[in-house]
């Protein structure tokens, strides 16, 4: 091999041994530059997350800021039609009676002046009217009533009675619309405000007269006008007025226990959810059998947990029906107060187990109302004491047929503590004594009444049927003036009250809240009356069969009543 061949072998050999060598340093390079890439790439996936993170916790920041976070908005309206009607028994209107005399000696003193024997005749009326006002005594009414002079003149007023035969009362078609605000606010931790807003008025009215007796005596007590355990409750003006304001703290010191206090949610309870189609009460209601009024006051409850009691808790309940305001020598009045337990033994789905026990305290005579058929009134008088005693249950059994059933009962003991007193401006009637000018000596009076019903709710077509019955005796007297019936409070009655009621839901998707759904409802009340006053603690009741067309009432005794009502109701 020549020299030159021999050197080009060299050559190549040496190239292929230095070709690895090359090779690994090319590898050891492009290993750097991954790890170097890697390294770059986990920076910006760290950066990333921390971008990530910091803009959650800005949306988060910001979501604790929004209403939706705090405050909860909903409400209701409801279109309501009733077709009303009655019929009455023959009595003689008390306070027409003494407006015709006063009118017929009003004119006789006007048309002759000088006739000494008119002045005398007005004068005595005046003086007679105004002592019956200020006379809140027993001992000071009969006094009263003993006297030659009051004698004569009660003999006189025969001579302007106005007897009211007996009539059939209807209102073909009486229209309502009302409107109700509901707010919910988290303001701290464990601590919220509940806020409802009423608005309740008749169609081309703004008062309270489309639903009283115009021209006539009142039918029911609870009925007369607008008051503040009423308000909201009873048509009366197109003004949005505060039916619920309160502040509720709960699991305080780390325990199951709660106080809340304002204006109460004391209305509506269980178990007349049921006709009215609204959810089970939570812990703040009340049994509708025995309070149906709007409370200003607080509670102290407890919720123990108990595996044998699911859902049980006790609360004591305050609350006051009357501000008397300052005491002065003008002023003896006391505040009208009311006290009460409750215990629930068991709350849940399939049963719910009520306890109650209530005291109202210093019972005033009328309450504060404006513009009524006697005028404008006020508590003159505090007449005595009331207990009452409630037990009631409620059920719902689920897959009975192709919906569920629910069920109830309920019923309520009251017993009145009357004192010496008794209302001048009710004419000397008591506590449940006395009729009118015709004082008679306190004694306690004991009702009771008794509540059942049944709804099945068949669930394809979403429509519920419903039967209602309710008793009460000659005696029972409960505090419902803002139950939601038009003649008046069916729970207070005395004697029997029928209702039938449907309600169609329309089959609608909720957009403003879970809850929120459309739906009409259809019902038939009827009232057979057995005693007069109901829902009216001044006087003592009169068996309906036996009212004659002298006696002498304040109210229009009713032998029987009706009620057709359709309504269409909204909840968002």
């Amino acid at each position: 091999m020549n020299t030159v061949a021999k050197r080009l072998v060299l050559g190549a050999a040496i190239a292929t041994l230095a070709a690895p060598a090359y090779a690994q340093a090319d590898d050891q390079a492009l290993q750097l530059k991954v790890d170097e890439l890697s390294k770059k790439v986990q920076q910006l996936e760290e950066k990333s997350q921390n971008q990530q993170k910091e803009l959650t916790r800005k949306v988060e920041k910001l979501e604790d800021k929004s209403l939706s976070k705090w405050l909860t908005i909903g409400g209701d309206y409801r279109f309501r039609f009733d077709s009303l009607r009655g019929q009455t028994a023959a009595f003689t209107d008390a306070m027409g009676t003494f407006n015709n005399a006063a009118a017929q000696l009003q004119g006789a003193f006007f048309a002759d002046p000088t006739n000494p024997i008119n002045a005398a005749m007005l004068s005595g009326l005046m003086n007679f009217s105004n002592q019956m006002q200020n006379t809140n005594t027993l001992s000071g009414a009969r006094n009263f009533l003993g006297q030659a002079s009051t004698q004569q003149m009660i003999g006189g007023l025969g001579n302007f009675a106005k007897q009211v035969p007996s009539y059939r009362p209807n209102n073909d078609s009486l229209y309502t619309n009302r409107l109700g605000l509901d707010l919910h606010a988290k303001a701290t931790k464990d601590v919220t405000v509940n806020v409802r807003l009423l608005a309740y008025k008749v169609f081309g009215a703004q008062d309270d007269s489309a639903i009283t007796n115009n021209g006539s005596a009142p039918f029911f007590a609870d009925r007369t006008g607008v008051f503040d355990g009423t308000l909201g409750h009873v048509p009366s003006s197109s003004l949005l007025d505060v039916d619920r304001a309160y502040a509720t703290w709960s699991n305080i010191g780390d325990q199951p226990v709660w106080f809340s206090v304002g204006r109460r949610p004391s209305t509506n309870g269980a178990p007349s959810n049921l006709r009215l189609n609204n959810p089970r009460p939570g812990n703040g209601g009340t049994p509708a059998l025995l309070v149906d009024y709007a409370f200003d006051g607080m509670t102290l409850g407890y919720a123990p947990d108990i595996d044998a009691l699911p859902g049980a808790y006790a609360k004591v309940c305050y609350g006051r029906g009357f501000e008397s305001g300052f005491e002065n020598p003008a002023n003896s009045l006391n505040d009208t107060d009311m006290l009460g337990i409750a215990v629930i033994p068991i709350d849940t789905d399939p049963l719910r187990v009520w306890l109650q026990w209530n005291r109202g305290f210093s019972i005033f005579d009328f309450p504060t109302m404006q513009n009524t058929a006697f005028g404008n009134t006020a508590p003159k008088v505090n007449l005595g004491d009331i207990d009452w005693y409630g037990a009631g249950a409620m059920s719902t059994i689920k897959n009975v047929g192709p919906g569920k059933l629910n069920f109830f009962g309920d019923a309520g003991l009251s017993v009145t503590h009357p004192n010496n007193n008794v209302s001048g401006q009710a004419g000397f009637q008591g506590l449940m004594t006395g009729r009118f000018l015709q004082p008679e000596a306190p004694t306690d009076k004991t009702g009771w009444a008794a509540y059942v019903g049944a709804r099945y709710d068949y669930e394809p077509s979403r429509t519920k049927v419903g039967l209602e019955y309710n008793h009460g005796s000659k005696n029972w007297i409960t505090f419902a003036p803002s139950a939601d019936d038009m003649w008046t409070s069916k729970l207070g009655t005395r004697g029997d009250v029928y209702e039938a009621y449907l309600i169609q839901e329309l089959n609608l998707k909720p957009i403003s809240s879970y809850l929120a759904t459309a739906f009409f409802r259809l019902g038939y009340q009827y009232y057979s009356f057995d005693y007069t006053g109901s829902n009216n603690w001044v006087g003592a009741p009169v068996k309906i069969s036996e009212v004659k067309s002298t006696d002498m009432m304040l109210l229009t005794p009713l032998k029987y009543a009706q009620d057709i009502y359709l309504t269409f109701e909204v909840k968002f």
